[in-house]
């Protein structure tokens, strides 16, 4: 709980122009994108590192529990004030301290939007891969915190596997710095990869130094028609199989197409479309054709109904149409959309989806599944009335029965969107009590009073 003397000296270290406790300012910070709202006790807006450490410091002094904030685009409740918390907005902290495109690496500090960085990467003829849907608004630091990724991730990785090092602040206030510059070093422990991914439980990050690549000459796209899910999914298992990765296969499932079919993103699939998949390529100009070949080659079996394909710019958008006009889509369908980003095998994707399909019919439920096939990671979209009690209970239901088959068949919870407040409950169903008796042991040593993103990511 923030008190008087607590908000007076956060108001001493940052300044009076970087504290809000008025009720409009924690207003505006009180959610994400999940449907929840908690208000905080105050909002703080630190704008250099030292301004972290010293904020952090005066938490641990006073007890105040601090929720960490990038842009507040995650649906998982990972940036959802705790009661009585203070939030750390990192959005005025967007400087680019290095770019160094001979060393290909660039320094940038936790509220830099993740385009931006790809955008200064690729005037140096490189890029930066992680791509997560959020990337034009979500921040690099928010990005960290959750391990996000997105449809290149089937080639290049998520963003785990982009870092070389961190600047981060401990619950206690101390100052550490992980990893190096260089892409081999082994010395001491990897806490890079394992403040990745931790959802600001166990240090706030404030900088990092991120890895970049060449940028690809060229891309194309194909967009294939089947007349199933189960088709389809056959067809993502021999693209896997083969010599050459996309950079990006996505998937889209009946109800998915049903749902863009009133803004006319569908009118130009082949009759009796019931399953789609993109698949692009990416590479040398001169390589990326025979990677399409290669591709459509891979695709062409039972249930294909129409295979086409883009090299040129307007080509790839027309054919992106129907995937891209999907997230606006499903909210027509209801108001509530409860997105899980679950993952299984490849192989098990067809009757995964299979499963899907008779939840849904047994609980009267629309639920619209899309995703990044490639890496078995399916965005499962259970569409509902919030005001309505037995729909949700319905709701409820197959969430469970959906999370329990994916466990079943060798898969994890998230993907990319973390765990948050809204996935905790099922996180013993994965991770045994050996082992999240040691995860909540570091804890400890990093945020001795627990204060640092109090009810996320671990269960009760």
């Amino acid at each position: 709980m923030l008190t008087a003397n607590a908000l007076s000296d956060f108001r001493l270290a940052l300044g009076e122009d970087r504290v809000f406790a008025d009720e409009d300012a924690r207003a505006c910070y009180a959610s994400d994108e999940t449907p929840r709202s908690v208000v905080p006790d105050a909002v703080l807006f630190p704008v250099s590192h030292e301004h972290v450490v010293a904020l952090a410091r005066l938490a641990h002094q006073h007890g105040v529990a601090l929720t960490p904030r990038g842009a507040g685009s995650g649906n998982v409740g990972g940036a959802l004030p705790a009661p009585g918390s203070v939030v750390v907005s990192f959005e005025c902290m967007r400087r680019v301290i290095e770019f160094d495109p001979d060393n290909r690496l660039i320094v940038v500090e936790a509220g830099v939007v993740t385009e931006d960085i790809d955008r200064l990467a690729r005037s140096a003829g490189l890029f930066y891969p992680p791509d997560p849907g959020s990337g034009a608004y979500s921040r690099i630091g928010g990005n960290l915190a959750m391990n996000a990724a997105g449809p290149r991730a089937v080639k290049y990785g998520v963003t785990r596997d982009w870092v070389l090092g961190l600047r981060a602040v401990t619950g206690d206030g101390a100052e550490i710095r992980t990893g190096c510059r260089t892409t081999k070093g082994v010395t001491g422990l990897d806490l890079t990869r394992l403040l990745v991914g931790s959802e600001g439980t166990l240090a706030l990050i404030t900088e990092a130094t991120l890895k970049l690549a060449p940028a690809p000459e060229a891309i194309a796209t194909l967009r294939l028609c089947f007349d199933s899910a189960a088709h389809a999914l056959d067809a993502v298992s021999r693209i896997m199989r083969q010599s050459v990765v996309p950079c990006a296969l996505e998937f889209m499932d009946e109800r998915a197409i049903d749902a863009i079919r009133p803004t006319g993103a569908a009118d130009d699939l082949a009759p009796g479309t019931r399953a789609l998949l993109m698949v692009e390529a990416d590479g040398s100009s001169a390589d990326v054709p025979r990677q399409i070949e290669a591709l459509q080659r891979a695709l062409e079996g039972p249930g294909l109904l129409e295979a086409r394909s883009g090299f040129a710019r307007d080509e790839i958008t027309r054919l992106w149409t129907a995937r891209k006009s999907l997230s606006h889509a499903v909210k027509r369908i209801a108001p509530l959309k409860i997105n899980e980003d679950v993952v299984v095998p490849v192989t098990r994707l067809s009757g995964f989806v299979e499963f899907i399909d008779t939840t849904a019919e047994a609980l009267h439920l629309p639920i619209v599944s899309f995703g990044h096939a490639g890496n078995g990671n399916l965005h499962v979209n259970l569409m509902v009335h919030p005001d309505d009690p037995d729909e949700m209970t319905r709701a409820h239901a197959a969430l469970d029965a959906i999370m329990s088959r994916v466990l079943e068949l060798g898969g994890t919870l998230s993907g990319e969107h973390g765990i948050g407040t809204e996935k905790r409950r099922f996180v013993p169903l994965e991770i045994t009590p050996p082992t999240l008796a040691l995860m909540r042991a570091i804890k400890q040593q990093f945020d001795p009073r627990g204060l640092l993103n109090p009810g996320k990511l671990f269960p009760e």
